[in-house]
């Protein structure tokens, strides 16, 4: 197993109206040319997790932090074709709950959001330092500069 360290929040970018799923996804991004989806989780409206990439292998969805991080997905993120926290209470349960479980089977990750490593994104639609504030390990760690 490769060496985590931190756990990356995607969104769909999709309205909250669209229930897509890991399936769904992967064919996006197969569509694009990639070898598969690029997160190992999705988190369906429902909040129903699903398997995507298996963990042993890198994720393709924050570029240049692939080989440390977990990919996690929760569907939707947009409202009006704009970015929107649209992430209902069973996503975020969902959510905190696979945080504790990939912690408690790889230590200390560090929770953050896509948005947090490049300013040309918006997703997951929000800052997770800020929504999930009590998940921080540290809240003052700077963004990773691998």
């Amino acid at each position: 197993m490769r060496e985590l360290k931190y756990i990356v929040l995607h969104c769909s970018a999709t309205p909250v109206s669209m229930d897509v799923g890991a399936a769904e996804i992967r064919k996006w991004h197969k569509g694009k040319g990639w070898k598969d989806i690029g997160y190992h989780f999705v988190i369906k409206l429902s909040g129903k997790l699903e398997y995507a990439r298996p963990l042993q292998q890198i994720g393709s969805h924050v570029l240049g932090y692939n080989r440390a991080s977990v990919g996690i997905c929760y569907v939707g993120g947009m409202e009006d074709k704009k970015p929107k926290d649209t992430m209902n209470p069973k996503q975020e349960k969902t959510f905190r709950d696979l945080v504790a479980t990939l912690r408690n089977r790889f230590g200390p990750l560090e929770v953050w959001g896509h948005n947090d490593f490049t300013d040309a994104k918006a997703c997951p639609s929000f800052k997770v330092g800020e929504k999930f504030a009590d998940l921080k390990l540290d809240p003052d760690s700077p963004i990773p500069n691998e």
